[in-house]
């Protein structure tokens, strides 16, 4: 005769509390699974950017990661801005119609074209027909692209006489000294410019060598990124000589601009010499209020009262570099690694074999400038 014992009431509790426990894991299990084939992501906020699984910081990782789940059909406040001669049409044409196919056709930005001299019929009509994007077409005020009246212009005419025999890049022009001024000053000043917040710097003869699929201006509004390059390099020494020693009198004068967590190991390792690193700035993202903050605008005005631009060649590459790096933040200045770019002699291409594929690149990889700096 078998005798059956009846269960005690705790071994039937703790049964019943392991089946529970085992549904549980299952079912965890099964989630995570079911997750793992569609490439979901817990827990990913709209704000993050992911490289395998892990959060990176998007101004020292070089590949671009964009959640395409923030686009929506209306524009951010941006505009395209090109500073260009009539003369320099052709070569305008090409970058712009690169630029359209690349980027601008899918999001449809403004382009403002601004000159020192009236745009010609030709001009106008040319570069309308390039694009389905709305344009624009000022002249640059003289206040803006002349002498102020503190600048001695037979000093400045030897010092351009002086520096061409120097053989100094660009060291004989006048224009390019205006160029630099406005650039470093005005621009987002100009009354065609003053209703946008961000602004993308072209340029002609340029070439972008890789689809931009995703609006650049919401990236960086929301990653709230104030500046974006795609090459970095060494400035001509020659043609600043003062300039760091302007820099450092100003940092004396106005401390409390300063920012603590600044870039400021990007132009300096020491802090008493500028090491000549620049963002080459014929190509700019940026955001346009940060030039017209009061520190800026105090920087800027500072530097041009010491009259570098003129006596010397100071350019607006370092002068915009140095700011930068003194004001903001390290992570609102991002180095847009997937956008190929190249602007006579210098190039930047993707190295990454999933970025240059993923952007349909045809710029050459190991041609890349300064490919083993970030």
């Amino acid at each position: 005769m078998v005798i059956i014992k009846k269960p005690s009431q705790r071994s039937l509790y703790f049964q019943y509390v392991f089946l529970i426990a085992l549904t549980i894991i299952s079912s965890v299990i099964s989630f995570a699974f079911f997750l793992s084939l569609f490439d979901i992501t817990l827990f990913k906020s709209n704000r993050q950017i992911f490289f395998e699984n892990e959060y990176v910081n998007p101004t020292k990782d070089r590949t671009l990661f964009y959640d395409f789940n923030y686009e929506n059909k209306t524009r951010e406040n941006g505009a395209i801005v090109v500073l260009v001669r009539n003369e320099e049409l052709s070569s305008l044409m090409s970058s712009m119609r690169q630029f359209e196919d690349r980027f601008n056709k899918k999001f449809q930005y403004p382009y403002v074209f601004l000159n020192d001299k009236e745009f010609t019929k030709e001009f106008i009509e040319s570069t309308k027909a390039m694009t389905n994007a709305e344009t624009k077409y000022g002249l640059i005020p003289v206040e803006m692209w002349s002498y102020p009246s503190w600048i001695n212009q037979t000093e400045a005419l030897y010092a351009r006489k002086k520096m061409e025999e120097d053989k100094v890049i660009y060291g004989g022009s006048e224009s390019y000294r205006h160029m630099c001024r406005f650039n470093s000053g005005f621009f987002f000043r100009h009354p065609l410019i003053e209703q946008y917040d961000y602004y993308w710097r072209l340029e002609p003869g340029v070439e972008f060598m890789c689809d931009i699929d995703y609006d650049v201006f919401k990236f960086i509004k929301k990653n709230n990124i104030t500046y974006g390059f795609t090459i970095a390099l060494m400035e001509v020494k020659e043609t600043i000589p003062t300039l760091w020693d302007t820099v450092k009198e100003f940092t004396k004068e106005y401390p409390e601009y300063m920012n603590k967590n600044s870039a400021m190991k990007f132009i300096s390792n020491t802090g008493k010499n500028y090491n000549m690193c620049h963002f080459w700035s014929n190509f700019e993202i940026g955001d346009l209020n940060f030039w017209r903050s009061e520190k800026y605008i105090k920087f800027f005005e500072y530097l041009d009262k010491a009259g570098g631009f003129f006596y010397e060649r100071w350019g607006d590459a370092p002068v915009h570099t140095i700011a930068l790096a003194l004001f903001l933040e390290k992570n609102q200045i991002h180095f847009f690694n997937d956008i190929s770019y190249r602007h006579d002699p210098f190039e930047h291409c993707p190295i990454e074999k999933d970025v240059h594929e993923g952007g349909k690149c045809h710029c050459n990889p190991e041609k890349t400038f300064g490919k083993n700096l970030f």
